[in-house]
């Protein structure tokens, strides 16, 4: 089992421990979080839904982000990820959100924000919602590993 794997699988034990399910919401991750933790048998019982929501269009229509935080802040920032995580938490069964929104390379980027940057957040019913933002280095595939591990052990920290 790969390291990936490995945190989804404990991931799952710490969710079902807590009686809760999960919902990703996921840009430049493309869904890699949700594969990962519906390669898991019995997933089900904690995974209620994933969204790949690429577009603004789709972050707009699916989670509920609102045009003028895309306009004024852009997809990779920290006001977008934490309307990400809410709107998916509101629009789901599950119990925790994840949501992620960065620039994997190789353009995209600008002297703000850098092929590398991502920005994460999760948040819990009835909780807070957290964020951070990662510099990640390396190629397309790396950075996407890098959020796709970020993602799963700050998923794991706040259970």
């Amino acid at each position: 089992m790969n390291d990936l794997q490995s945190l989804a699988q404990q991931l799952g034990d710490h969710l079902l421990r807590a009686g809760l399910s999960l919902v990703t919401a996921e840009s430049c991750t493309g869904g890699w979080i949700a594969k990962l933790v519906t390669d898991i048998p019995g997933s089900s019982a904690w995974l209620d839904r994933g969204l790949v929501t690429y577009s603004n269009e789709s972050k707009q229509e699916m989670l509920g982000v609102r045009p003028e935080t895309l306009e004024r802040d852009g997809a990779v920032s920290e006001a977008t990820v934490r309307e990400m995580a809410r709107g998916a938490l509101e629009r789901s069964r599950a119990g925790i959100a994840v949501a992620v929104s960065g620039i994997a390379g190789p353009g995209g980027g600008t002297p703000d924000k850098p092929v590398g940057t991502v920005w994460i957040a999760w948040v819990r019913e009835g909780g807070e919602t957290l964020a951070r933002v990662h510099r990640f280095q390396g190629d397309r595939e790396a950075v996407r590993r890098q959020s796709v591990r970020a993602a799963l052990e700050g998923l794991i920290g706040s259970l």
